[in-house]
């Protein structure tokens, strides 16, 4: 019997114009650690996620085009005292099968029936189309 798919979470990528720029980020800002995405809220759902082995789905530019998967959730307290959540993510940046999605504030919760597939790995190591491009082709069918 197949396991059910993980329940995942989508966030916009602000900062960085494409997966490639993100991991460059990540590998400066944390080295070999684990990189970390600091948010206000804590997923009500965060158990699912782990416990399904959920990943975090990356929109740049209104398109999803890549994703890491959550390895955990850690308690962050800002200088304002406000408790936040550490989204704890491995280091492998798996860029996914191009898909639109639209502005939004926060992150989304993603069912993993409607995550999109993994690239072929012989595409992983090819560079990323510019999100505009990717945008442009998924428009017209052709992604």
């Amino acid at each position: 019997m197949d396991s059910p798919a993980p329940l995942n979470m989508m966030k916009l990528c602000v900062g960085a114009d494409s997966p490639d720029h993100l991991a460059a980020w990540q590998k400066q800002r944390f080295g070999t650690a684990p990189a970390c995405h600091v948010t206000r809220m804590w997923p009500k759902r965060d158990s699912e996620i782990r416990d399904g082995g959920g990943s975090i789905y990356w929109v740049f530019k209104g398109m999803m085009l890549a994703r890491q998967k959550l390895i955990g959730f850690e308690e962050r307290i800002g200088q304002d005292g406000i408790r936040r959540c550490a989204l704890m993510l491995d280091r492998d940046l798996v860029r996914v099968a191009p898909v639109p999605r639209r502005a939004f504030q926060g992150w989304r919760y993603l069912e993993g029936g409607n995550a999109p597939t993994d690239l072929p790995r012989g595409a992983q190591s090819e560079p990323s189309l510019p999100p505009e491009v990717a945008a442009r082709l998924a428009d017209m069918g052709l992604l």
